[in-house]
């Protein structure tokens, strides 16, 4: 008989402090806002090479309608609510919308790319002649210039969470720390929150995962690595992975690893991102930044912008104008965390659930309340590796982590943070009608005793039954889905707005355009003037400081 799991006494004590709080409605409700990207194809299977649809609006000015890179890879945007439900159905208003507009073609649902024909099949996408509009081309040019376009096509959901102000007052007076000024006292423990996330992120990549194979156009012809086997004439798969898209496949930037960032302190995350935004990198160097009048790059820095950085998870704040995210966080704190490492689930025609949602919200909140101490280098090594080795087989029963210098595997960790993460269900659903939380924890946890229950294997047993084709898959699972999209009912309020944003956000982008009065090189040139300039509180003037 394995013996029983225990829950820390301070996770307990801190949840027990704060229930009563919850039941009476001081606490407020965790709030989120979802980022969804989807490629556009074609009946082919193919990448689409159409513009992005005027009748969308302007990619540019849109709140809610956008592209990521690529001219094809569609980005929807939710506004932030209290309730899962209510961001998934704008988020389905913005699929059926769009649906509407679409001429023969189809929204992917899976991470991973669909068929592409070399890297200038990805097309850059483009947001008009105004000088903010140049520089986001640019941006995605340079991207290429580094890393090339394939990478830059695959497609996944960011979700941001804040916690309300209540709760925050709540914590801070339960731990004493009133003394402490609150945006200090939020933002130290938000990158608590990111460092004990680190630590455990493995778990969400393999419960969540869904891209175990992809597409042979992926890669450059006659570079197969060991770790992929050939299942098709158009498909590789790696038998135990879990999400190739959080792999050496997907996003990497060898250069970015030097940065060495484990959160461990806002001033410590700020100062290393504006040292690689003014650094320059030697091979990036070489190929040119303005050559004979054509922009490759922004700069030939680490990094040309502060969202060039890329990481599972990330601290946020909404900046003002002329101001950068790393000055918006130095001037006022974290406001929010946005999680990027969660694979599009193909089999939902949202790429996400409620209990997912509800999933994260309980990691996050665990997080939070669990003990997070200062992550060394070699820690910081060793939890990349953890996240590898998920990530390439993380459905392997013979796979074993490592947890504080201890083996263990994936099923012995897993359910122990479960059991942990119970406790704070209980808080989260103190103030909900009925267990959402628990419910969603108890949907997943037969997930880790069987593993054939993840994303990641349901898609391969998919693949196997149907050829084994992952493009022949997607394009069937996207025709499915769009049908029940364009079927589904659209809000009156939200269709009259997305509407009425088709004209008004082509006006905004004129309107931009036509208020230049700069040149592009001389509106860069003031960008990164007042980016490398420190926002950090001490720096203010007494009379901003607020």
């Amino acid at each position: 008989m394995p013996e029983p799991l225990t829950v820390p006494s301070a996770l307990t004590a801190q949840v027990e402090r704060l229930i009563p709080s919850a039941r009476l409605g001081r606490l407020g409700r965790l709030r989120r806002g979802l980022e969804k990207e989807g490629l556009r194809v074609d009946a082919t299977g193919h990448i689409a090479q159409t513009p992005h649809p005027h009748a969308l609006g302007s990619k540019l000015t849109h709140p809610h309608i956008t592209t990521d890179y690529s001219e094809s890879l569609l980005e929807y945007i939710t506004p932030v609510y209290s309730q899962p439900g209510e961001a998934l159905c704008f988020l389905s208003d913005l699929h059926t919308f769009t649906y509407h507009h679409l001429q023969n073609e189809w929204i992917w649902p899976g991470s991973m790319p669909s068929r592409l024909s070399g890297n200038d099949s990805v097309p850059i996408a483009d947001y008009g002649s105004s000088n903010v509009g140049t520089m986001k081309h640019v941006y995605r040019k340079g991207l290429d210039m580094r890393y090339g376009r394939i990478m830059q096509a695959i497609a996944g959901v960011h979700y941001n969470v804040s916690l309300p102000d209540d709760m925050w007052h709540a914590l801070r007076e339960l731990e004493k720390a009133t003394n402490i000024p609150f945006n200090d006292y939020r933002s130290t423990r938000y990158f608590g929150m990111i460092r004990h996330f680190r630590r455990h992120s493995w778990l969400l990549l393999y419960l969540f995962g869904a891209s175990p194979a992809i597409d042979k156009s992926f890669l450059p012809e006659g570079k197969v690595p060991e770790k992929l086997q050939s299942l098709s004439d158009d498909t590789y798969f790696a038998p135990y992975a879990t999400t190739l898209r959080m792999s050496d496949l997907g996003y990497q930037n060898k250069v970015q690893s030097q940065l060495k960032i484990c959160f461990n302190s806002l001033s410590n995350y700020v100062n290393t991102l504006r040292h690689a935004i003014s650094s320059p990198w030697p091979d990036y160097e070489k190929m040119g930044v303005n050559v004979d009048g054509e922009w490759r790059q922004l700069n030939a820095n680490i990094l040309q912008i502060e969202n060039e950085y890329y990481s599972d998870i990330r601290p946020k704040r909404v900046a003002k104008h002329n101001e950068t995210p790393s000055q918006a966080l130095e001037a006022r704190g974290v406001e929010y965390i946005e999680v990027r490492c969660l694979d599009l689930n193909p089999f939902d025609p949202l790429g996400v659930t409620e209990d997912q949602m509800r999933f994260v919200d309980t990691f996050l909140m665990w997080c939070l309340l669990s003990d997070s101490p200062w992550i060394s280098d070699e820690e910081c090594d060793r939890l990349d590796d953890n996240r590898r080795w998920v990530v390439e087989r993380g459905r392997d029963p013979e796979l074993m982590l490592i947890n504080h210098g201890e083996t263990t595997s994936v099923r012995e960790w897993g359910e122990q943070i479960f059991a942990e993460m119970g406790e704070v269900a209980r808080l989260l659903d103190a103030v909900e009608e009925g267990s959402p939380h628990a419910d969603a924890l108890a949907s997943l946890a037969p997930r880790l005793a069987d593993p054939s229950l993840t994303p990641s294997a349901q898609v391969l047993e998919r693949l196997k039954a149907h050829g084994g084709s992952l493009s022949d898959l997607m394009l069937s699972l996207a025709k499915e889905q769009a049908e029940q999209l364009k079927a589904a009912p659209m809000q009156r309020s939200r269709e009259a707005l997305l509407a009425q944003l088709i004209e008004t956000s082509h006006q905004q982008q004129h309107d931009i355009e036509a208020a230049d009065k700069e040149t592009f090189e001389e509106f860069l040139q003031a960008y990164f003037t007042k980016a490398r300039e420190s926002r950090a509180m001490s720096a203010l003037p007494s009379e901003v400081r607020q």
